[in-house]
């Protein structure tokens, strides 16, 4: 069988950034992800794009390859963050509780939505003194937590009842949202880009290879996983028989850290470990072999789909690449030439061959198995 011939795809940045913006727009905290499961579901279903949906609604498409084996895989996930209602107050507002890490600062002034059983209402994230006229300097004091934030919603609610005769529960979601916004210098601002710039990017991959009949050497799964944010993304989706996994997500850009809005970042470690040696540097190398801007960084407050496929036991090689995200978990942003080249390097990854034939078996014998560089052995002459 011939060699593939690997090529960088060019990738429709148009249909990259209207799948984006249409993602940000629905609304998907995790627990509350069934609409945007079928948005990506009905979008594989128009590629011709064959796939299988779990019981909660993990998505796994399949990328056809000439080699029938399904050892490949790619990760994103759909999930973000939000809050939902632990408390009707008795002036007419919610208090809420977290879904996912993040922290009260960026919910304060932020518009919402809360779905309730008698519909969805509009509402407004604000911290408990929220007025300068009548609080002073009292508003820049009070403390930033959860406890110190409440959702003014949009109806004529002044006291428990009101919320209560309205639909108003303990245990509604409250999904934020995105705002989303992309200038003309290409920045693109939003929250939630964490990790829908992940799923966009991967929607257009697979666009590309689907719209150009392309039958790639492997056969590759998609995976979008649904609760990445509370850490249990991948965790039931693989099923054992994916040998090794890149997973698209956020790179974090601050100070102390190597990443940035502009180029890919492959990561080296982060919260759970160092990903796989053997992975990374392959991707590495493909960065270099086809001129794709990259770096390299260790995330510590950090883990990602990665983790939760090892912990439930899978025996996958992972890596991760980020697309360079300044305020993650908050008021994000990053740049179209970030995605732009996270598309490129993941697009030449899934035209490459398998990073061993070995690991096509579950269990196998010492050939074949890798090496890593070894230090010189010196001899002290006593």
């Amino acid at each position: 069988m011939a060699p593939y011939a690997m090529e960088p795809f060019k990738i429709d940045e148009d249909y990259l950034t209207r799948t984006l913006v249409n993602l940000l727009n629905i609304p998907s905290p995790s627990g509350y992800t069934d609409q945007v499961v079928h948005f990506i579901g009905e979008e594989l279903q128009r590629l011709k794009i064959k796939f299988e949906v779990t019981r909660r609604g993990a998505i796994r498409a399949t990328l056809p390859g000439r080699q029938a084996v399904s050892g490949r895989a790619v990760a994103v996930h759909l999930d973000t963050l939000g809050a939902m209602v632990r408390d009707l107050k008795g002036n007419g507002r919610l208090a809420v509780a977290p879904v996912g890490t993040w922290s009260s600062r960026f919910a304060e002034g932020a518009r919402v939505t809360v779905f309730t059983e008698k519909g969805p209402f509009r509402g407004t994230i604000m911290p408990l003194k929220a007025s300068g006229h009548t609080f002073g300097l009292e508003v820049d004091t009070q403390p930033v937590n959860w406890d110190n934030v409440e959702v003014r919603v949009d109806h004529r609610s002044y006291k428990k009842r009101d919320l209560i005769d309205a639909g108003f529960n303990v245990g509604d979601f409250v999904a934020v949202d995105a705002t989303p916004e992309i200038t003309e210098n290409g920045f693109i601002n939003a929250r939630h880009l964490d990790d829908k710039v992940g799923v966009a990017a991967m929607m257009a991959i697979a666009r590309h290879v689907a719209t150009n009949g392309l039958v790639l050497p492997v056969s590759c799964h998609l995976v979008f996983t649904i609760a990445e944010e509370v850490g249990f993304g991948a965790s039931a989706v693989l099923y054992g028989d994916v040998a090794e996994m890149v997973v698209i997500d956020n790179a974090t850009v601050a100070s102390g850290q190597n990443s940035w809005e502009f180029g890919v970042t492959i990561c080296m470690m982060d919260g759970a470990g160092p990903f796989d040696y053997h992975l990374t540097r392959k991707l590495i190398a493909l960065c270099r072999e086809f001129g794709i801007e990259y770096s390299r960084d260790v995330f510590r407050q950090y883990r990602s789909d990665s983790a939760s496929a090892i912990q439930a036991g899978n025996d996958t090689r992972t890596a991760l690449v980020g697309f360079g995200v300044d305020g993650s978990h908050g008021y994000e942003r990053t740049h179209i030439d970030s995605i732009r080249r996270v598309a490129q390097l993941v697009g030449l990854y899934i035209q490459s061959e398998p990073t061993f034939a070995r690991d096509k078996d579950y269990l196998s014998s010492l050939n074949g198995f890798p090496h890593q560089p070894d230090r010189d052995i010196i001899q002290i002459k006593t």
